[in-house]
């Protein structure tokens, strides 16, 4: 009986009191992603390419106060605006997705501006013919029903900096018409007056009207005449707005304005009806695999499997809990991960459950075969958790969006399942055990005797079906090229549409190509019956789309469900990070499995997992889907999980190479992978039974990665038995 037996009760029972408490109410507690909820995602630069060296250090901190206020004044609840790197803004804005409003009242640099108006007509006849006086500038006053050409002085006199007030008026000379009145502090009052005074001591002198020009970000909004002295202070802006414009444009003066330019890389917009059809979907494949991972434990292992599924409760549990105290987002790719980590948790179950049975065989008593289970399991539950929490936390720190809320539920999940699996069953079997009681270890068992399969004498043929495979996989992926990457990674416009009634694909691209847009690529999306369209193009503006589909469909008969918009710098940005992500997992698990076991081990590790990855992508593309977010956070997935098989084949070879001296390389290894297949087969089993649950029920927002993870579990099982095991055969030496 383990010494520390209580203190173990008490902290299972504390921490599960505490997951609990952080959890309950759900709908309250747990924060969903704005892919679950709805709403719209941006990151912005800050361009401080033009601003003096002093103003540079804190330009960023100032916008992202300024957005802030903007969007404190906009009424958005929960908004999250965050630092990113050195220059750029990340906005999540829950519930909204009138796209261009938002970046409308987000991105505007709101720079006021008040510029005397030239009065010489030979200085603006002599900048018409492209000969622009020193001191002025030549800029268009755009209203309804004329232009006109304004020479304006370059120095502004005053500025937005000054206004203590933005607000909404109607100007009754203009039946009614919505204007932004606005009101100057002391300082600000004074110099307006200042202005004023001056124009009209010109007018009272020659009887010419002067002019002051309001230009807004480079835009002249209004110019009009002055002749009297306006001395307390307040103007108003003009410019044929509607009611929603100019709360806006109040809105945003009120907020003072940027102090450099913002320009917009990347804003994703997903609807409320997606999101809800995406928690239902989420809910349901994690209802379904756990129901059905429960069922299998408890039918194939009985009494332990029953006592694993309790742990795989508390798991989830636990995760859940983890995410709340850390303030963690649960998004759609986070319940992918949760659905995963439903099966990884499994396997360290199955590996004290099949040691626990060898034990058996061998003699031992139940309570020593279950103590000895633990013990030899141990090293293999750990290293293989260890390898793939690396793999979580470089996705977390190198990845970003969805990728990093993949990470995060997928760390928190690993730590859960390796304390739920170790301690608690332990205590629960403790539990069983004590005193003179006897429970049975009664299990069923598909292997009755350890397979004597020669798996080295057929490694060059799973040497060259994997070339086959990845050779054709890759030489059609290359042939692709950029139309293999979704706009996550090549940048561009993704937008799902759903339409009232079935849409003919011909008629939307000849009015798509009437506009201009003919470059914009269509595909039936989802179910039949749901009359989805996925909209898809390297330039096209959302704008452009919705006034074809207004023409076309007439307003209010379609429903963006989801939008992505995607600077090409962003996506060669998200592409790089992707790739470094991957790489750096690859050189975390090398130098820990170096440090566990040798270099030679790790390499041949290694090499299986690029078989793995490369065998994923060529797939992905004979499949004729793209390389998104979805798809790298499974190939990066899959990395770790396949790690997992090589490690527990890896651990035992190094116990039996303990053990049995005088048997060659090649025979122990083609021991220990006869050892593990039970193993292996039960945990792949679950596993795969989940993925598949995720790709039916799961939803198609991440059906690439459900998909791309079924690949993964079939080419991880193969590359685990017939390429990281035989190359340490064929890498000569011993140690």
């Amino acid at each position: 009986m383990d010494k520390y037996y209580k203190w173990k009760v008490l902290l299972i029972v504390a921490l599960t009191s505490l997951a609990l408490w952080q959890v309950y109410p759900p709908q309250k507690k747990i924060h969903l992603g704005l892919d679950l909820r709805g709403g719209m995602h941006l990151l912005l630069k800050v361009d401080v390419s033009q601003l003096a060296q002093k103003e540079k250090k804190d330009a960023v901190d100032r916008a992202l106060e300024v957005i802030r206020n903007r969007i404190d004044q906009f009424g958005v609840s929960e908004p999250s605006i965050q630092k990113q790197g050195t220059d750029r803004i990340v906005v999540q804005l829950p519930g909204v997705t009138d796209r261009k409003r938002a970046l409308d009242v987000i991105g505007k640099t709101a720079l006021l501006e008040f510029k005397m108006v030239a009065d010489d007509p030979k200085l603006l006849e002599q900048a018409l013919k492209g000969s622009v006086p020193e001191g002025y500038e030549l800029r268009e006053l755009k209203e309804e029903r004329r232009h006109e050409n304004l020479l304006l002085e370059k120095k502004a006199p005053l500025t937005g900096d000054k206004l203590v007030n933005a607000a909404v008026s109607f100007d009754q000379r203009s039946f009614g018409q919505p204007v932004v009145s606005l009101e100057f502090n002391k300082e600000g009052a004074a110099k307006f007056a200042e202005i004023t005074q001056l124009a009209v001591s010109k007018f009272q002198q020659d009887g010419i009207p002067r002019r002051i020009s309001i230009v807004l970000d480079g835009t002249v909004r209004s110019a009009p005449q002055v002749k009297v002295v306006i001395p307390d202070g307040r103007a108003q802006i003009e410019g044929n707005f509607t009611y929603e414009d100019a709360s806006d444009l109040a809105l945003v003066l009120r907020a003072g304005a940027l102090p450099a330019p913002v320009s917009v890389e990347e804003d994703r917009v997903v609807g409320p009806s997606l999101g809800k059809d995406s928690i239902e979907q989420g809910t349901k494949a994690c209802l379904i695999s756990g129901v059905l991972v429960t069922l299998f434990m408890s039918t194939y292992y009985l009494l332990p499997g029953m006592i694993a599924s309790v742990a795989l409760f508390l798991m989830v549990l636990f995760t859940l809990g983890g995410m709340v105290a850390f303030g963690a987002t649960l998004s759609l790719p986070g319940i992918a991960g949760l659905v995963l980590n439903i099966g990884m948790a499994v396997d360290a179950n199955v590996l004290i459950f099949e040691r626990m049975r060898e034990e058996l065989k061998t003699g031992k008593t139940v309570r020593s075969a279950i103590s000895a289970g633990y013990h030899k399991a141990f090293s293999a539950i750990v290293d293989s958790n260890v390898t793939t929490l690396i793999t979580g936390l470089l996705l977390f720190y190198f990845g970003s969006g969805p990728i990093k809320g993949f990470a995060v539920t997928l760390s928190i999940g690993i730590v859960a399942s390796m304390f739920t699996a170790i301690t608690v069953t332990k205590v629960v079997f403790d539990a069983f055990t004590r005193g003179e009681r006897k429970i049975s270890l009664r299990m069923m068992n598909i292997l009755k005797e350890v397979p004597k399969f020669d798996y080295i004498k057929w490694r060059y043929f799973g040497y060259g079906l994997s070339i086959l495979v990845i050779g054709i996989g890759l030489a059609v992926f290359f042939m692709r090229g950029e139309k293999m990457y979704g706009v996550d990674f090549s940048g561009g416009v993704l937008e799902q549409v759903k339409f009232k009634q079935t849409m003919d694909l011909a008629k939307i691209r000849n009015v798509l190509a009437k506009k201009g847009l003919g470059g914009v690529n269509l595909q039936n999306f989802g179910e039949e019956g749901r009359h989805e369209v996925i909209f898809r193009s390297s330039a096209a503006q959302p704008e452009k789309i919705h006034e074809a589909l207004d023409e076309l469909a007439g307003k209010g008969n379609y429903e963006v469900l989801r939008a992505e918009t995607v600077g090409p710098s962003a996506g060669a940005e998200i592409r790089g990070k992707a790739f470094k992500a991957f790489f750096m997992a690859m050189i975390g698990c090398i130098i820990y499995m170096t440090w566990r076991f040798d270099f030679r081990y790790a390499i041949c590790a290694i090499v299986a997992e690029f078989h793995d990855a490369f065998v994923c992508l060529g797939v992905v593309a004979l499949s004729g889907r793209e390389i998104s977010l979805p798809v790298i956070s499974a190939v990066l997935t899959i990395i770790g999980y396949s790690l997992n098989d090589t490690i527990v084949i890896y651990d035992r070879f190094r116990e039996n190479a303990r053990n049995m001296k005088r048997m060659t390389f090649a025979d122990l290894v083609n021991l220990s992978v006869n050892q593990t297949l039970s193993r292996s087969i039960l945990t792949n089993l679950t596993v795969f039974i989940v993925v598949v649950i995720l790709f039916l029920f799961g939803g198609e927002v991440i059906n690439d990665f459900a998909f791309t993870m079924l690949i993964g579990c079939i080419s991880g099982s193969y590359s685990t038995i017939f390429t990281a095991s035989p190359l340490l055969v064929d890498w000569k030496g011993r140690k």
